[in-house]
């Protein structure tokens, strides 16, 4: 390899950290949310603390919303992930609990880069 070889891997090589960082982690939070439970849809600012109670097919969700941060706290179905998702706060981020038909998505003015969109 020549010393021009070495300077283009070099290069690529402190360019790729610094492209991920910038373009992959998006840093916009999410303004406001989207409960949907059943046909029915409620937006909610994340810039207040408070607890909303879903009601869903199964029985009631319970949904915390603290710090521009949302999430499931309590769900009747019986694999949980919806709690396990955690805490949701970048636009385009989203969690379900599919058995009870309760969902949340973070919205904010440009949704984040995820795989899907790759």
């Amino acid at each position: 390899m020549t010393r021009a070889d070495y300077c283009v891997v070099l290069f690529a090589a402190l360019l790729l950290p610094y492209l991920y960082i910038t373009q992959w982690t998006g840093n916009e939070s999410g303004i406001t949310a989207s409960i949907m439970s059943g046909s029915s849809t409620t937006q909610l600012s994340l810039a207040h603390d408070h607890t909303v109670e879903v009601a869903g097919t199964l029985g009631t969700s319970v949904i915390k919303i603290e710090g521009g941060k949302i999430r499931f706290v309590t769900a009747p179905c019986l694999g949980k992930q919806c709690i396990h998702s955690g805490w949701l706060q970048h636009a385009g981020e989203f969690a379900a609990c599919l058995p009870n038909r309760i969902s949340i998505a973070v919205l904010g003015e440009t949704p984040r880069f995820d795989s899907i969109n790759f």
